[in-house]
């Protein structure tokens, strides 16, 4: 889970994949503004098929909140 996860990040902000961890903060560590999340939650949702709210789009601060989230 956390591979398909770490590649779509790695593909929405273009950052390195060794730069995405668990622990990887998406506003912090990656700058994710309010449409940059609203973009991620789009293509997760294309990729899981599981929508994602805005209560909990907002509830997703690092990495490992959107892997509890889809596992």
């Amino acid at each position: 889970m956390f591979e398909k996860i770490k590649n779509i990040i790695c593909e929405q902000f273009a950052v390195d994949e060794d730069y995405v961890t668990p622990d990887t903060n998406l506003v912090e560590d990656l700058g994710a503004d309010s449409l940059d999340m609203v973009d991620l939650a789009m293509t997760l949702e294309d990729e899981f098929l599981q929508e994602v709210s805005d209560e909990t789009l907002k509830s997703f601060e690092t990495v490992s909140d959107i892997i509890d989230f889809y596992d």
